[in-house]
């Protein structure tokens, strides 16, 4: 069977079982969203796209980071507001991004929304028109 074309393979750096480092701005780039304002987009985004917003990462410990997986070379393309961070090659240093597995033991790491084969990333321009909406809204 050729794993392109194999049902239920989406990337090939979605590790099989547990979860790994994946250097952002070479499968996808990243944008870091932490906490209560990360929860808001994901839940926006999954809303207006009838849950199937593509591959977003939650991490259950720390700062309670959210990664929204899009394109490569795309999430430096855009402004981000403060405390809205965009991780690729035109970011500033290098950043990785732990990935989890699609099923198994994957904590402290786990999807809040998985990549498939229609959405195999985050629209970059829905993205930041709704962390955009969801600051300006914050008084």
């Amino acid at each position: 069977m050729n794993p392109k074309t194999s049902p239920g393979t989406v990337h090939a750096w979605i590790p099989a079982s547990g979860h790994g480092l994946r250097h952002a701005g070479i499968h996808f780039d990243a944008v870091r969203i932490a906490g209560v304002l990360a929860e808001q987009v994901a839940y926006e985004l999954m809303q207006f796209t009838d849950f199937q917003a593509g591959p977003i990462v939650r991490e259950a410990t720390g700062h309670r980071y959210m990664y929204f997986l899009l394109p490569p070379q795309s999430a430096t393309g855009h402004r981000w507001p403060a405390g809205v961070r965009a991780l690729g090659r035109g970011a500033q240093g290098w950043a990785y991004v732990g990935v989890p597995a699609l099923g198994g033991l994957t904590w402290p790491l786990e999807w809040r929304s998985e990549p498939t084969p229609e959405v195999p990333f985050v629209e970059v321009g829905l993205l930041h028109e709704v962390v955009g909406r969801l600051i300006r809204a914050v008084p």
